[in-house]
């Protein structure tokens, strides 16, 4: 096929957005991406495809300078967004990401989505910088308007600690489902029937799949769940504290021997808010949580959590976004690869046995 031959299928002109693509300029010279690219690049065409090229990057405004000097150079530029700077994941994310960009050569560029009016902004952002592959954390993970923002572009997307992976992108997680079920199992193990779960963000996958992971230990158990048991959450400290309140300012008799939440920021504020009770931590309340983050070795007691590897985690995405920009640059068909990672449950001194 010529070059002559690449029209795209819509001959329609696009529409005006504030972040205009290399489509876009495709669709109004009548050419393929791929001409496009070229044209920018500095590789040579037909003269009076280069013509129509420039007019149409001319009367669109499009500003491909970064993006071009990138692929000239060979550098894959991999952006990395995240949109808690106050996350206890945050450091052990960046050092993975950085540890393994310092081994093949790629560059990151951060962008902090607290920085943007919509998150989604901040993956335009990263666009409009001529990221050749965006990274995207949770909760923008599970967001569809985010991937499509990626997919315009077309470069490649990954998605974070999601527990619902694409089958268009890849993904790197860990099996949230398994490791719920697996702590549940632990107290159950250690004698606890009357068990408490605290949920996380309803709009963050993992949550919903801890949740079933729970409620398939218990039932596999045969151990009914109260619904007085199934308390809201929100992933933060705050929302624990909220649903430590709930399940342990009452009377004695109607408390919960354990307490599952959804992650450990939950778990070290319903702790908290036991010991202000003068409820000991763990020889009248067990309390496990999820992640594995730092609290959850620096609180008192320690905490009781599964591990995810988030280190390894974020040098695997940049290593997997890394082959999807060659395998992009090269001609060859999109890679897209979903990489589960091993987690293990780190038993600490919150958990013990039932009363």
């Amino acid at each position: 096929m010529n070059e002559t031959d690449e029209k795209p299928k819509d001959d329609q002109q696009p529409t005006r957005r504030s972040t205009v693509t290399v489509h876009d300029v495709a669709r109004l010279a009548g050419v393929s991406s791929m001409t496009v690219s070229r044209v920018v690049n500095g590789t040579k065409v037909r003269e009076p495809l280069r013509v129509k090229v420039q007019a149409a990057v001319e009367e669109l405004n499009y500003v491909p300078n970064v993006a071009a000097r990138a692929a000239r150079s060979g550098t894959n530029r991999i952006g990395v967004l995240f949109s808690n700077p106050r996350s206890s994941n945050l450091g052990d994310f960046l050092m993975g990401a950085f540890q393994q960009a310092g081994t093949d050569g790629t560059q990151i560029i951060v962008e902090p989505a607290a920085g943007h009016r919509h998150a989604v902004d901040a993956v335009r952002k990263l666009v409009e910088m001529g990221a050749d592959g965006i990274i995207l954390p949770p909760p923008l993970c599970d967001s569809l308007e985010a991937l499509d923002v990626v997919w315009a572009a077309g470069i490649p997307a990954l998605s974070f600690a999601t527990a619902d992976p694409r089958s268009h992108s890849s993904a790197v997680l860990i099996d949230d489902f398994e490791g719920a079920r697996a702590m549940t199992r632990h107290l159950i193990e250690l004698g606890h029937r009357d068990i408490a779960f605290v949920r996380g963000d309803p709009g963050h996958s993992p949550a919903l799949r801890r949740e079933e992971g729970f409620r398939a230990a218990m039932a596999e158990a045969r151990v009914p769940i109260d619904r007085a048991r199934l308390i809201d959450g929100m992933f933060t400290y705050r929302s624990g504290l909220d649903a430590g309140r709930q399940l342990l300012e009452v009377d004695p008799a109607e408390r919960p021997s354990a307490v599952f939440a959804s992650n450990d920021d939950m778990a070290a504020a319903i702790t908290a808010v036991a010991l202000g009770l003068g409820i000991s931590v763990p020889g009248e309340l067990s309390v496990a949580g999820f992640d594995d983050t730092p609290i959850a070795s620096l609180m008192w007691p320690p905490l009781t959590t599964i591990h995810q590897p988030i280190s390894e985690m974020a040098s695997k995405a940049v290593e997997i976004l890394g082959e999807s920009v060659r395998h992009r640059r090269s001609g060859k068909e999109p890679l897209v690869r979903h990489h589960v990672c091993t987690f293990k449950l780190m038993h600490r001194g919150s958990t013990g046995p039932r009363a």
